[in-house]
């Protein structure tokens, strides 16, 4: 954890859901890293971990892992780290005390794994529980049904190399059995194989294909598989996968998924970033071309967003905008490179370097990005950056002298974890022999190349790659961003606002229409007959999207209903207002604030009147700006709080859903005061208590303060005031989701001779004018203010305690 400068460890920090199954109480890191020390020529740190592993690592976990991901990294790390402490001591240079402790702790692992393919299929469970298997509800797993192809086909370099260097045929046998299985099960037609798999009947659950999340490592370890054990029938089974790929998925520079029984209709219109590995695989299989043009659309695409998005459209725009520093990229460059010996691959390298010691690089570490848009950081550096991505671009720019052996003797994994090619000639008699004769006959692979091409007689002219670059990059260029009406860097989504004409325009062009609800939402509708062009109806459609997308984050974390209760003469705390809260500023579980008005009433723009709104709460209308843009100016002018009140006459909270006002959609950690929201009906009573009163103080809570604990709502003390108590100053602004149930007092609107609301001529917040009254009068009015004061507060409560 980079940010927070701490290791991450299971049960002590909140779940991150299936992300965190690849903890296991295991040390991952240091395991996942072993080998790097060794190619980095750090062999005394990586003596000492290797002896930190033996010492404190410990596999009997009463914990659910990932099969998929225990396997890759930790059986791979040991495995790696193995294989390098073997070859330090046959150099006498370290580790000559070494005696395959490391070993030992694989094939221990193994074991603890080998109860996830207890299946009819073959197929592993995706998860298993390291002390009790996968039977008996002690395991608190075993239930289950599917799991992704590359989880069930990314297991045969492991166990293979694990049954090799320990003479034990059952991990490899298992293995085995899972590849034969999908392999089975592909679809005839295509040769396609789906996403995701039913572990016991075999059925595909996903039947969308293509390279990239779901079954990526599949393919890589079909033909990983034979250049490490020399079985053919790996390279027979890759060659006819590898050419329906060609067929159906890849359209150069593009690999878009496909439906495996209707492989020429592309499934969806984006792309995710695990498949920059595919690159490197064409380089193994030796087909240059498509490579290069592959890899250089992804590299237009890291250059225009600094890293590579998660996921990314047709055009190259942002469709997932985080990046865990993914080693994708780098490892394609990295095999581009080897193959081309293209300078221009080194210039590609640099470009991811840069941008990581400029963008990701924090104190304890690198920080993944949590949106490559606005460059916000996520409190994450997964094992997988040292492990491969370091790996990757150590190799891109070492010389022969600077690696301390010859990586052509090894063969990475798909988290380049090292596994010596020498495995190929390990005994293998003890493993059950199958009668491949029928697979033979169907795998009539002639026409395939059975040997690597000689790219300097591929590309004997220089210029030859920069022909199929050239294109691509003019595509990308073209297309990413398009010009557009909206602030650079954004997306349309982002910055649309209802009441600007020039978006309106944009959304009727797109075949767009906007709905104005009667409680202040808007609705979009599309109809793409409406749209001006096809691709402005594609544009809708994409625009429809991210505001679905836009809207189901806003949603996703919930904040329950906020207080905005008046505290000075002559209310002292009887009305509590039902408030909306912000999913960005100030936490109000420690605030007390006061108020007063702005110039522009909409604060959509820099406040003309900052010196009556500094050190007071502003009171901003709905509208014309995004509700984040109004924190910021107000908090330029020195305001401590603001509330937003709605412009749409009418809106209540007793009639309208509670809602929370969401962020601009990009970093918001400059905005530090808090921000609550009231519909027109409760701001209309914060209004005539300031317009009748000049002077009016306010309480902004997670909840309305019992008045039995507030003696004096009047005088805030200095506690109080460190609290953050103070006045209301009248800065209407507009832009904010809604919430508003309100404590409604009956209080009649008297005539004043005083200026209208006072607004702009605020008083210091510990000066409240109390105007003289008449007894009777008052009395009557406090009278109903104390019965809808208990009405509304017993609301407010309840409201709490339904978790609104």
């Amino acid at each position: 954890m980079p940010l927070t400068c701490r290791g991450r460890v299971r049960g002590l920090e909140p779940s991150r859901g299936d992300v965190d199954d690849a903890l296991g109480k295991f040390s991952l890191t240091l395991i996942d890293t072993l080998d790097t020390l060794v190619l980095l020529n750090k062999t005394a740190e990586f003596e000492e971990a290797v002896k930190r592993v033996l010492k404190d690592v410990r596999l009997d976990n009463d914990i659910v892992v990932s099969v998929f991901e225990t396997n890759i990294r930790v059986l791979g790390g040991l495995l790696g780290g193995h294989s390098m402490a073997v070859m330090l001591k046959e150099r006498g240079e370290r580790m000559l005390w070494y005696q395959d402790e490391l070993l030992h702790m694989a094939k221990d692992l193994g074991i603890r794994l080998l109860p996830a393919f207890n299946t009819s299929s073959g197929l592993p469970y995706p998860r298993v529980n390291l002390r009790h298997g996968v039977q008996g509800p002690e395991t608190r797993t075993g239930t289950e049904t599917d799991t992704c192809t590359a989880c069930a086909g990314t297991i045969i370099l492991e166990f293979a190399a694990l049954s090799r260097f320990t003479g034990d045929p059952v991990f490899e046998a298992h293995a085995r059995r899972a590849m034969d299985f999908l392999w089975e099960k592909r679809q005839r037609n295509s040769n396609l194989v789906g996403k995701t798999i039913n572990i016991h009947s075999g059925e595909w659950v996903c039947r969308d294909s293509g390279v990239g999340a779901g079954i990526d490592s599949y393919y890589e370890y079909l033909l990983k598989a034979y250049i490490l054990l020399g079985d053919d029938q790996f390279l027979q089974r890759f060659n006819i996968h590898y050419a329906s790929i060609m067929k159906y998925i890849s359209q150069p520079p593009l690999l878009l998924d496909v439906h495996i029984h209707k492989p020429l209709l592309p499934a969806r219109t984006w792309m995710d970033s695990l498949l920059a590995f595919f690159p490197g695989l064409q380089v193994l299989k030796g087909d240059i071309r498509p490579a290069i043009e592959t890899h250089e659309m992804l590299y237009q695409v890291t250059k225009k967003h600094n890293f590579l998005p998660e996921a990314f459209t047709t055009d190259f725009r942002v469709h997932w905008a985080q990046h865990p520093l993914r080693p994708e990229f780098a490892e394609s460059t990295y095999f581009l490179y080897k193959a081309t010996r293209d300078p221009y691959y080194l210039e590609a390298g640099r470009t991811v370097l840069e941008n990581l010691n400029r963008f990701a690089r924090v104190p304890c570490g690198f920080a993944a990005m949590k949106d490559v848009r606005t460059g916000s950081h996520e409190d994450r550096m997964d094992s997988f950056f040292l492990a491969e991505t370091f790996k990757y671009l150590f190799l891109l720019f070492a010389e022969e002298d600077d690696l301390p052996f010859d990586v052509e003797d090894y063969v990475f994994t798909t988290e380049a974890h090292l596994l010596p090619l020498s495995l190929s000639m390990a005994l293998r008699s003890d493993l059950p022999t199958t009668d491949n004769s029928t697979a033979t006959e169907e795998l009539d692979d002639s026409n395939f190349e059975w040997t690597c091409p000689n790219t300097r007689l591929l590309f004997p002219d220089p210029a030859y790659p920069r022909n199929f670059r050239e294109p691509i990059r003019s595509a990308v260029d073209k297309s990413c961003p398009r010009p557009r009406l909206f602030r650079s860097g954004s997306s349309l989504a982002q910055d649309f606002m209802a009441n600007n004409p020039e978006h309106l325009e944009l959304l009727r062009r797109m075949g767009v229409n906007l709905i104005h609800l009667k409680d202040g939402r808007v609705q979009l509708v599309q109809h793409a007959t409406q749209a001006v062009s096809a691709v402005a109806a594609e544009d809708g459609m994409r625009f429809m999207q991210e505001m679905m997308e836009l809207s189901s984050q806003q949603q996703k974390e919930q904040l329950p209903p906020r207080a905005v209760q008046i505290i000075s003469h002559p209310f002292f705390g009887r009305v509590v207002l039902t408030a909306g809260p912000a999913q960005f500023g100030m936490d109000l579980s420690k605030s007390n604030l006061g108020v007063s008005r702005s110039k522009p009433y909409t604060g959509c723009s820099e406040l003309s009147n900052a010196e009556f709104v500094a050190g007071r709460i502003a009171l901003l209308q709905r509208g014309q700006c995004m509700f984040a843009e109004k924190a910021r100016n107000i908090q330029k002018a020195g305001a401590i709080g603001g509330i937003v009140i709605d412009d749409n006459e009418g809106s209540s909270s007793d009639t309208a859903p509670l809602f929370q006002m969401a962020g601009d959609g990009r970093s918001t950690d400059d905005v530090t005061l808090p921000l609550l929201f009231l519909f027109h009906k409760e701001g209309n009573i914060l209004l005539e208590a300031l317009k009748e009163h000049r002077e009016v103080e306010v309480l902004l809570s997670e909840k309305a303060r019992d008045r039995g604990e507030e003696t004096d709502m009047r005088r805030p003390n200095a506690t109080e005031q460190s609290d953050v108590q103070n006045n209301i100053s009248p800065n209407l602004a507009r832009g904010w989701p809604e919430i508003g149930l309100t404590l409604e007092p009956n209080i009649e609107e008297e005539e004043s001779e005083q200026p209208e609301a006072g607004l702009g001529e605020e008083t210091p917040a510990s000066a409240v004018e109390e105007p003289v009254e008449d007894d009777d009068a008052n009395s009557q009015s406090v009278d109903s203010l104390m019965a809808d004061w208990q009405e509304d507060l017993e609301a407010f409560k309840q409201m709490e305690k339904d978790e609104l």
